[in-house]
């Protein structure tokens, strides 16, 4: 589990984050601070992954935070979430190592996108003492840059995944939850999660959580027409 420490000083935005990493598989908010000082101190003395970090703060500011754990030698995991869109800011914020910067106000999707590549980087880096160059182009290389595979993750077929996208398809731009899908194309709700993250983290579908008076948020997802191109490789090789 990726623990993650939320430093941000308005209370409904640092709630609203907390509900977004408690809604995201592998990662748990470990705590929430409202300042450069308090942040230091957490640090201090709880295990941390990954920092979810706003700039503008009473006091220290976001990127004073930075400086300051990169001098001590941490290696702590930030993403940046602000309102600061200059350049200046995001030049300095990726110079002291954050691993993505979101600007606000920014799509859940986005969110969870930056915190699969960093569970994907937090893996590859937790598991082996060395990497080929082919493992080291998959952290250093954008995405968009590397050529598509074919292969789908485990547990996930090509002929279940034509079923699933052809299903979609009749949802034109309508709102769908996993119940929905599930019923519609034959498999179970937990089978049918596995494909919904598959074509979330592909882009394929977003992702919208629904909050309700009790209990955890409703998922509910609709096609990206314009990111079908994405999916033609895995549905060509289904034929």
């Amino acid at each position: 589990m990726i623990q993650v420490l939320i430093v941000e000083d308005d209370p409904m935005v640092a709630e609203i984050n907390r509900r977004y990493v408690e809604s995201i598989e592998g990662f748990t908010c470990v705590g929430i601070v409202s300042g450069v000082s308090d942040a230091l101190h957490f640090l201090e003395s709880h295990a941390v992954d990954l920092v979810l970090l706003d700039i503008f703060m009473p006091g220290k500011n976001g990127l004073e935070f930075l400086s300051e754990i990169r001098k001590k030698g941490s290696s702590v995991g930030v993403i940046v979430i602000s309102a600061a869109s200059d350049i200046a800011n995001i030049k300095t914020a990726l110079r002291l190592g954050a691993v993505d910067y979101l600007i606000k106000p920014f799509e859940f999707q986005r969110l969870q996108a930056a915190f699969r590549a960093y569970q994907r980087e937090h893996q590859l880096l937790s598991e082996q003492e060395e990497l080929t160059q082919d493992k080291l182009d998959q952290l250093l290389l954008h995405p968009a840059n590397q050529p598509a595979s074919r292969e789908l993750p485990k547990g996930l077929t090509k002929e279940t995944l034509q079923r699933v996208v052809k299903a979609i398809s009749t949802m034109g731009d309508d709102f769908f939850s996993t119940e929905k899908l599930a019923d519609q194309v034959g498999v179970s709700r937990v089978s049918m999660r596995k494909y919904l993250k598959f074509l979330t983290e592909l882009g394929y579908l977003s992702l919208d959580l629904h909050y309700r008076p009790a209990g955890r948020p409703l998922h509910l997802y609709r096609m990206q027409k314009s990111r079908a191109e994405v999916l033609k490789p895995y549905l060509e090789a289904a034929d």
